[in-house]
């Protein structure tokens, strides 16, 4: 049976760049220094490239590498989050006399759907009418004072959600705009209900190309994140969707849940409130997430950036019994995992939020392989592999050129970082791990070097 230990990867660099990758970096004006590569035949004791190698280099997304490795690693694939929900109270005809109590546990896939099936269940059990509260408990995350918009100004991107052990529906708001010529207005359809905010019904059609049509809407945010629309839509576009992170986080679950009871027909006596669950009792039931695996795929294929903040805060909560979770303690954690299955990582990896959406993040490519070797050694090896995008064909790498279906590859892209890493199946069918990141101001010019690297590996790297 073969170690579960990655191989040791040297500290010096091996053998030099292929020539059409430093002839595509010259040509985006890119020094060869920028670019970090390792690339290791998987079963192999050396690397056939190991272009600075051990430089500390902001990894952007592949950080989420990291973070779903130790988590298959230690909760297992099957793993699923829990939510248990008490009606604090006797039922008497459909009035619950008392409250209703949800806790958080860090579940990332608590979309409306799922809150839906939540509030059903409990109409279920025969409440129509709650006389109390509605209590949520979202202890087992710290509170985060961070402001949503502070990595980049940008507050209703959804990126920019900040992780909550209660995160209901990713705190996004979903808008529809069906274009309806014979009324001059396109019907704005809003997902999910929420209570006390009006929504905008209908925006003007008008002409021209399709083009940059959500700066055509001219969104204005009153007090209190309330949106309206004082622009156009363009009939052109046809029927589009847009989805914005609610600039009321704070108060966005309470509007949430108030709103999809109202609309199920149930009757709120009193209202929405932070508070702690019941702990001496059982609860009623339980909202079981999906299984870690799909969580990992979504996570991966996506780049999805709140859900790796869940889950890295998730395994601090975990370890520390289930409450109280906090950056640091994630950080230590997961930096713990690391030096444990990979080796004292040094000055080569520096942990920040788990989702690579950081100025301050650092990994060095021979980390990432290291990574890669472990996992391919793993029990939960085709876990991995099969939750990292797909090479022409899904997730992030669908528009990728070339090895259409012959390489699995996380991406990682920010402002001045380009890369990717993962698996690449050679033509003589042997199997490649690859990392390669670009850190520059001009990164976004190394597509094509980037793309150059992974055909070279591909045709099993030739000259080497």
């Amino acid at each position: 049976m073969a170690s579960s230990e990655p191989a040791a990867l040297p500290a010096a660099d091996v053998g030099t760049l292929p020539a059409d990758v430093q002839r595509l970096l010259q040509r985006a004006l890119l020094p060869a220094q920028a670019l970090s590569v390792v690339v290791h035949e998987v079963g192999r004791p050396q690397p056939l490239l190991a272009w600075q190698a051990s430089q500390a280099v902001n990894p952007a997304s592949l950080a989420k590498l990291f973070v779903t490795a130790a988590a298959l690693d230690q909760l297992g694939p099957a793993w699923t989050w829990a939510t248990p929900v008490w009606l604090a109270g006797p039922v008497r005809d459909g009035v619950l006399e008392g409250a209703l109590h949800i806790k958080g546990s860090g579940d990332p896939k608590l979309v409306l759907e799922r809150l839906w099936l939540l509030l059903r269940r409990v109409r279920q059990l025969g409440v129509r009418e709650i006389r109390g509260d509605i209590v949520l408990d979202n202890s087992a995350f710290a509170a985060d004072d961070t402001e949503p918009g502070a990595f980049d100004g940008e507050p209703a991107r959804p990126y920019n959600v900040r992780a909550d052990a209660l995160l209901f529906n990713h705190k996004a708001v979903h808008y529809s705009f069906v274009p309806e010529p014979a009324q001059g207005s396109a019907r704005v359809l809003v997902e999910p209900p929420l209570a006390g905010a009006p929504a905008p019904r209908s925006v003007p059609l008008a002409g021209g190309p399709c083009g940059d049509w959500r700066s055509a809407l001219k969104p204005q945010w009153a007090d209190g994140g309330q949106l309206r629309f004082a622009g156009h839509y363009p009939t052109a576009c046809g029927e589009l969707n847009w989805a914005l992170a609610d600039l009321s986080p704070a108060t966005y679950n309470a509007r949430l849940l108030q709103g999809l009871w109202q609309e199920m027909g149930g009757r709120l006596g009193g209202r929405v409130r932070d508070g702690l669950a019941p702990a001496a009792t059982a609860p009623t039931f339980e909202l079981q997430s999906p299984p870690l695996l799909e969580v990992v795929r979504e996570i991966n294929k996506f780049s999805n950036n709140v859900m790796a903040q869940q889950l890295f805060l998730t395994l601090a909560a975990q370890q520390a019994g289930g409450g109280g979770a906090t950056p640091a303690t994630a950080r230590e954690g997961l930096r713990q995992w690391i030096t444990t299955r990979l080796g004292e990582p040094g000055g080569e990896l520096v942990v920040d939020n788990g989702s690579g959406l950081s100025r301050e993040g650092r990994a060095s490519a021979r980390l990432l392989a290291r990574l890669l070797l472990l996992a391919e050694r793993s029990p939960w090896a085709a876990e991995m592999a099969s939750s990292l995008p797909i090479s022409g064909v899904d997730g992030t790498m669908r528009r990728a050129r070339g090895a259409t279906g012959r390489a699995h590859l996380k991406t990682g892209s920010l402002r001045d970082v380009m890369g990717v890493a993962g698996y690449v199946l050679g033509d003589s069918g042997r199997r490649y791990v690859l990392a390669a990141i670009v850190n520059h101001a001009q990164a976004a010019g190394a597509r094509p070097a980037l793309d150059a690297l992974l055909q070279w590996v591909q045709q099993d790297a030739p000259g080497r």
